[in-house]
């Protein structure tokens, strides 16, 4: 995937990079352009939380060492999260 990534796509590739966890991901109408990303565990509590700029969410490459670094971050918590790759 090298292609730039529409918004709704990084939604989704976020969305599925912490499970068995809930990723709730959307972008504020504040015209920032950033991407909100909130990391729930199963009592509804936050366990992590990123705000990834548009120059980051739209580079695959860029997306991917983010969302892996977030990852590692949770891992390094104790969070078990289910193996993942980046979509091709």
């Amino acid at each position: 995937m090298n292609a730039p990534l529409r918004i709704n796509e990084a939604l989704l590739i976020a969305g599925r990079a912490f499970q068995p966890f809930h990723c709730v991901a959307w972008a504020p109408q504040d015209g920032t352009g950033e991407l909100s990303l909130t990391v729930i565990d199963r009592t509804e509590k936050r366990i992590g939380r990123k705000q990834i700029p548009c120059s980051t969410y739209s580079d695959p490459k860029q997306l991917e060492t983010l969302l892996l670094q977030a990852r590692a971050e949770l891992n390094g918590e104790g969070y078990q999260l289910q193996s993942w790759a980046m979509p091709k």
